[in-house]
């Protein structure tokens, strides 16, 4: 039988280098796992990988319910929040891409159970049912080859039982919102070849941020969210499995408001009269429209593994779609008032994604053993955006609040514009890497991937009325009246039609690599691998001629050395990677002003590059006692940068957005065993990182009223633990010393100032969980 038993070993460690743990450890005090770094199943310490695993439940100890809590277990994992969630974004050893663009992709890649997720959005899921999350650190160059130019997160969730079984779990979370949760599951097998799983879940939170304008006067950032995922496993023969997966999901976010953090000047200052401006200190704000996001995804695979003598054919295939509604205050006052105009937003977007992976792997007893494989995607994405404006002229002097519409006031204007704009990527690649075992210690490492890429986009703008970021009509007629000394065309030439392009390309990325076993403990490896990421355009609401052009694809050469340690019969492994990465035509947002309003243009930023070094660790001193942790460092910055025409020159040497140089974790978990009606589990996790590098500017006073500054976060949990795990009684506080700090700084405010988002973690919170088992 080719089943193989997933065990959950990775919840005993916080970053502890693996891919794929699937094997427990061999006693009570080894922590030898085995893993399938390499798309096989192979012990840990043999695998030149670099990569971190969070189990799933060091996840619930933690309450943690999305990938923006994980960053704090993995020091080199890093999070980009946005006004809204369609728009938050992933990094890597200091890379990743932010952007709003429809017609970009991220360059860490998501995936989950074997199916890539195709927009950064999807990425952000609820983690529930979660057996292991694997980073893997850097370009994989082959094996993980689409959207995976920084690297890739890999969630694999929890498989069905061999027995009749589940859990039923409800918690409570309070002093920073309250929040309400409920998850439960089933194990069904069905006769001795087929087992089935089925989970719920279900999840209310009022959020962490205070909304006192008229009419709303409560707390948002907060969401609604539940769903299911069903899961059949089926021995179809000896030599053949299938697992079929089955998802489904709702949210009802009202996230993420931005709070104004900086005193506003101007009549603005007069209208958030009242709030507090602190900073990242600051938890108020005055919005008439809630900033909220509405998605809905679902999604079905099939995974077949069939052995075809001594090799193993594998077959994923899988479809996904997804709907998301994004609603946006953009003027950030309760009313629209002379001097600041209200600007609010509303763009729904629809997209479905189709996918098809093929390998083929021979035994590792091979000489040379290999994994062969082809894959195909085909994603399209579709919005609609809709701006409107009210403004009714300058404020009065002396300043004073008129609202517009009322006596005083200059008559009032309704500038509006929709836009209608889709994205087609169509991708193929062939892949394949081997190891040649030269000697019983020494291995060379080879693989290859070929990428054929296509991208069409069309986009159309209907603009009745232009105003504050709303720029006139814009289709195939506008842009067929560029001329010189007209770069936009002219709206007079509009004809209704939707602009249209398309491009392609391809690319061959690949790997190599030797590993040497210097001793029975000791495995020391050094890899070379490029990784790529397909070409983009810039498609959002306000494009223009100028901004059709096509943004190159982006390109890495990343070089890494390693040396992995398995000390004192495996109670202590440490393990220790040095990395450098140069990017060229890297892909990244960079500010601009269009129409009076600050935004982000999507283009090729240049050159840059990233260096450093990481420890990862784990100890077993003594049975039920762990300690784990990991330490990055990271230089992240620009070598080169293009400026886009009529923007200025990032200086060489600036710090890469959401690139700490620093940041660790560090955890421990002691279970006292009582010999009575409950055991008891202590569960400590600390994180720290130095300051980041939140707003990407030219203007190096820009970059420091943008930079989040260094923190520190202590989280805890004790727990009473029930005969043969029956139960579980757990209290939980999240940010024990009540840190406060910022996931994002932006600029654009009303009257200049600077805008804060502000994520749960920012304050300290209790929760109370329970849980039985069954």
């Amino acid at each position: 039988m080719i089943r193989t038993t997933l065990l959950a070993t990775a919840a005993l460690f916080i970053s502890l280098p693996a891919f794929a743990q699937e094997v427990a450890q061999a006693d009570e005090d080894s922590m030898e796992i085995v893993v399938t770094a390499q798309k096989r199943t192979e012990r840990l310490q043999d695998v030149p990988v670099a990569v971190a695993v969070v189990g799933g439940a060091q996840l619930e100890r933690l309450g943690a319910q999305s990938l923006e809590s994980a960053q704090y277990l993995v020091p080199a994992l890093n999070f980009r929040k946005s006004g809204t969630a369609i728009n938050q974004s992933l990094y890597l050893r200091g890379v990743g891409t932010a952007t709003f663009s429809i017609a970009g992709e991220p360059s860490v890649s998501t995936v989950l159970d074997g199916v890539g997720r195709s927009r950064a959005g999807e990425a952000f899921t609820d983690l529930v049912g979660i057996e292991r999350i694997e980073v893997l650190r850097g370009p994989p160059g082959t094996l993980f080859g689409k959207n995976a130019s920084a690297g890739v997160v890999n969630i694999v969730t929890r498989r069905p039982g061999t027995e009749l079984g589940g859990f039923a779990e409800g918690g409570s979370f309070f002093n920073n919102g309250n929040e309400y949760r409920v998850r439960a599951g089933i194990d069904v097998p069905i006769g001795e070849n087929v087992r089935t799983r089925l989970l719920g879940f279900y999840s209310d939170y009022e959020g962490n941020i205070f909304n006192d304008a008229p009419g709303v006067n409560r707390r948002v950032n907060g969401w609604q969210r539940y769903g299911f995922r069903a899961v059949v496993d089926a021995d179809v023969s000896d030599t053949v499995t299938a697992t079929i997966i089955a998802d489904w999901r709702r949210a009802n976010d009202d996230c993420c408001a931005e709070v104004i953090g900086t005193q506003p000047t101007g009549v603005a200052a007069l209208a958030l009269a009242g709030i507090n401006f602190q900073g990242d200190e600051t938890r108020t704000v005055r919005h008439n429209l809630v900033t909220r996001t509405e998605e809905e995804s679902w999604g079905l695979s099939a995974q077949i593994n069939a052995e075809l003598g001594s090799h193993t054919v594998t077959s994923i295939t899988a479809y996904r779609n997804y709907k998301n509604r994004e609603i946006r205050e953009g003027d950030w006052i309760a009313q629209p008032i002379a001097g600041v105009p209200q600007l609010h937003d509303d763009g729904p977007q629809t997209g479905h994604t189709f996918t098809q992976e093929l390998r083929l792997t021979s035994p590792a007893d091979y000489a040379v053993n290999y994994v062969l494989g082809a894959f195909y995607y085909h994603a399209v994405t579709d919005r609609t955006f809709i701006r409107n404006v009210i403004q009714c002229g300058a404020p009065p002097t002396p300043l004073a609040i008129v609202p517009c519409g009322s006596a005083g006031a200059e008559p009032s204007t309704f500038p509006s514009g929709s836009a209608d704009f889709g994205s087609v990527f169509d991708n193929v690649a062939v892949f394949g890497q081997a190891n040649w075992n030269i000697t019983d210690s020494i291995r060379l490492i080879g693989g290859a991937r070929y990428t054929i890429d296509n991208l069409s986009v069309d986009h159309i703008r209907r603009s009745p009325l232009t105003g504050p970021g709303i720029a006139a009509n814009f289709d195939q007629g506008v842009f067929n009246s560029v001329a010189p000394g007209l770069i936009n065309g002219t709206p007079a030439a509009s004809n209704g039609v939707p602009f249209r392009t398309q491009t392609s390309d391809t690319d061959l990325s690949g790997k190599l690599g030797v590993q040497a076993d210097l001793s029975n403990d000791t495995m020391a490896y050094a890899t070379w691998s490029r990784g790529y990421k397909g070409p983009a355009y810039n498609i959002f609401f306000n494009l223009s001629a100028s901004g059709t052009n096509v943004i190159d694809s982006e390109t890495v050469n990343a070089y890494e050395v390693g040396l992995k340690n398995s000390l004192f019969d495996g109670r202590l492994i440490v393990n220790i990677a040095g990395f450098y990465a140069k990017y060229k035509n890297f892909q990244a947002n960079n500010p601009d002003l269009i129409e009076g309003v600050v935004v982000t243009r999507f283009t090729n930023a240049g050159d840059v590059s990233t260096r450093g070094a990481e420890v990862d660790f784990a100890i077993r001193p003594v049975r039920d006692f762990n300690i784990n942790g990991a330490v990055a460092y990271t230089d992240a910055r620009v070598d080169q940068f293009n400026a886009p025409p009529g923007a200025t020159v990032v200086p060489a040497g600036t710090p890469l957005g959401y690139a700490p140089k620093w940041r660790a974790s560090l955890g421990m978990d002691y279970t006292v065993r009582t010999g009575g009606f409950a055991d008891v589990q202590v569960a400590l996790q600390g994180s720290t990182q130095s300051s980041q590098l939140s707003l990407f500017d030219a203007n190096p006073v820009v970059r420091a009223q943008g930079t989040i500054g260094a923190y520190s976060l202590l989280n805890g949990t004790i727990a009473l633990l029930g005969e043969e795990d029956k139960w579980k009684l757990s209290f939980v506080a999240n940010n024990i010393l009540d840190k406060s700090f910022a996931a994002a700084i932006t600029n654009g405010g009303p009257g200049g100032a600077l805008r804060y988002l502000i994520p749960r973690e920012a304050d300290r919170y209790f929760g109370l969980t329970a849980r039985v088992n069954f």
